[in-house]
């Protein structure tokens, strides 16, 4: 995992960044990574926490969940649709979900007890997809790239290359491994982000937009009107409710017109 990192880190440094635009038209700096490097990231991060975390072997739920995403995922733009995305439901009462670069997939058992149809965890899984189809991961990468920086950088090169006595400086730099840099939550701003996209993606796949909100209610409801620890760094709940209330009646179009022509996902 060093040497991918290291990899990564050289290729970074030497193709330098790019401005770019997200699918919100919000301007982001990214770079000095390839889809194929993001995509291996991704699995690595993938394959890290099926190692550390028990896997559900319900099979109803793997299934539910598949459907929900493959449902998702017919709408993406070309180069994501071409990915064989993988699924898996991890056996945790906590109500989370992840997605990755290389089309992959988590979701915590614990998540069915507040998404309580197709539609709700189809809001969830949206709000996930977006992150990587807004290429939040790579720029997450870019940001912790820029702010190493001087001897910090050289000490990581010259661990990798030299041995044991330079080798503090690599884990220093690259130790966090690509479940922690995957898995982080994103910035407010990014997680706002994911809410607008995913909720776009779910009216499009023939998913009620609607339900979003309702999701995000029994999300708040399941803990007792207090932010879950995992949402601790995305945005206020009240104002993401108001946001996704405000946002649903624009795309109650879009949801028709998927449902019209035949989008009409039966995943429950």
């Amino acid at each position: 995992m060093k040497r991918l990192l290291l990899a990564f880190t050289i290729t970074a440094l030497l193709s330098g960044c790019a401005t770019t635009t997200s699918p919100t038209g919000r301007r982001q700096v990214v770079g000095g990574v390839s889809q194929a490097q993001l995509d291996q990231l991704g699995a690595q991060a993938f394959a890290e926490t099926k190692q550390k975390e028990k896997i559900s072997t319900d099979a109803r739920q793997i299934a539910y969940v598949q459907c929900v995403v493959n449902a998702l995922v017919a709408q993406l733009p070309p180069q994501y649709r071409g990915v064989r995305w993988e699924t898996a439901v991890f056996a945790d009462n906590e109500p989370n979900a992840f997605a990755l670069p290389g089309g992959k997939v988590g979701v915590n058992s614990g998540i069915f007890t507040v998404a309580k149809n197709q539609d709700q965890l189809a809001a969830v899984i949206g709000h996930e997809i977006g992150h990587v189809i807004a290429r939040h991961h790579e720029e997450r990468i870019t940001r912790q790239m820029g702010a190493q920086t001087g001897l910090s950088v050289v000490g990581a090169l010259a661990g990798a290359a030299y041995g044991e006595t330079a080798a503090s400086a690599v884990n220093q730099f690259g130790g966090m491994g690509a479940q922690t840099l995957f898995l982080l939550p994103g910035s407010r701003t990014q997680e706002s982000e994911a809410d607008v996209v995913g909720q776009k993606l779910m009216a499009e796949a023939g998913f009620d937009p609607a339900q979003a909100v309702n999701l995000w209610q029994n999300m708040m409801a399941a803990s007792g009107g207090r932010s879950p620890q995992w949402l601790s760094t995305h945005p206020d709940p009240a104002n993401r409710i108001r946001e996704l209330q405000r946002d649903a009646p624009g795309l109650q179009g879009v949801f028709q017109q998927a449902q019209a022509a035949g989008r009409k996902p039966r995943c429950s």
